[in-house]
């Protein structure tokens, strides 16, 4: 296995820019994910790292070798794609080892290793079906294990996903989970799911019109995004952002903000240099948005919206003067469409960006020890 460094990458179809110079530094063993919306250049981006498509500028090193150049035989990857491209006239063990077989393996060493892979994947009782007989979630284990006999430095996975339906790709997902705990692989991983990349990554590259917005640890991009995109991309039900002006002048504990409606609220963010009046937006998550049956708080309105989720209850409330706040809640809290409820923020939940959308730094907490599964 090896590192994989990106450096000041680009990628370009005549005029049109697609990948706009992408700078990564990929770690030994690490699961990387490449996440954002249709047409932001992840998929663009990991053909390149695989030598599908041709780099405009820039370099490709995995390990310390320049791949720019080389044929994506050569480059010690392997990729699993959307679509299985399993040889439909071949079985399981045949569409496993055949990458071995065009490489010339010897073939006891090749049965060898698709025993080994198949083990990993729990394939042995369907080593000598055909495709046609798969399931869709059994068939993309099949296009991973042929990826697994070649024991490439990188693995490349290109939306592997996005083929089966909501409880195969649940299973899939943990499967592939599972299998990086195995393998200590270096995977890089495309998905326009945030949920997969939440769960699945060590680190996550978010994508926007062929930059990289923000690459970090999962938590660290839900708590800490460095951007409205990243915030509003980032979580499900996306964070609200309500237009504010500063109360006064900032410091490094927080700034008092107010808006169209909205009391005055205390961000708790480093806002060394806001001025009074300057114009800025609050973000609150929905699952922070704290609901008062009674009628008061920093913003009052109407609920319009009201979707129980059984243990959740995601609702929609807007304001007399337009403003909507959605917001996740307990499950059992009675309330109806039309209850006037008044809506808090606490100011540690608060985040703020500038008129470019960049985010002010929020106080960051000492990360939680994982909890040991018994």
């Amino acid at each position: 296995m090896a590192d994989l460094t990106l450096t000041q990458v680009k990628k370009s179809y005549g005029k049109v820019d697609i990948i706009k110079g992408v700078d990564l530094s990929i770690k030994h063993g690490e699961f990387i994910v490449f996440v954002g919306p249709s047409g932001c250049g992840k998929s663009t981006l990991l053909r390149m790292i695989a030598g599908l498509e041709d780099i405009t500028s820039g370099t490709i090193k995995i390990g310390e070798k320049v791949v720019n150049d080389l044929q994506p035989k050569d480059r010690s990857i392997a990729m699993v794609f959307q679509s299985y491209a399993l040889f439909p006239h071949m079985t399981v063990g045949e569409n496993v080892g055949f990458g071995l077989k065009i490489a010339g393996e010897p073939k006891e060493s090749m049965e060898k290793k698709v025993a080994e892979a198949a083990r990993i994947l729990k394939l042995e009782p369907l080593l000598d079906r055909k495709p046609s007989q798969l399931s869709g979630g059994q068939r993309q284990r099949v296009a991973i294990g042929r990826a697994i006999v070649r024991k490439p430095d990188v693995f490349l996975f290109d939306e592997p996903l996005s083929n089966l339906d909501a409880a195969l790709r649940v299973n899939t997902r943990a499967e592939i989970a599972k299998l990086h705990r195995d393998l200590s692989a270096t995977m890089v991983y495309v998905t326009h799911d945030q949920v997969e990349a939440m769960t699945l990554a060590d680190r996550i590259a978010v994508l926007d019109s062929g930059y990289v917005r923000q690459f970090g640890a999962p938590m660290d991009l839900y708590h800490y995004p460095d951007n409205t995109f990243v915030a509003g991309f980032i979580g499900s039900p996306k964070m609200n952002f309500i237009p504010v002006t500063a109360a006064g002048a900032g410091n490094g504990s927080g700034v008092s903000v107010v808006g169209s409606g909205l009391a005055k609220v205390q961000a708790a963010v480093d806002a060394s240099g806001v001025v009074k009046d300057q114009k800025l937006t609050l973000g609150i998550r929905p699952e922070h948005v704290r609901i008062s049956q009674d009628g008061k708080g920093a913003l009052v309105g109407t609920v319009q919206l009201l979707e129980r989720l059984g243990n959740q209850t995601f609702l929609e409330v807007v304001t007399a003067t337009g403003v909507s706040t959605t917001a996740l809640i307990e499950g059992d809290l009675v309330l109806d469409i039309g209850d006037k409820v008044g809506i808090n923020f606490a100011a540690t939940d608060c985040h703020l960006f500038d008129e470019k959308g960049e985010a002010f730094a929020r106080p960051r907490t000492a990360a939680k020890p994982r909890k040991k599964v018994a």
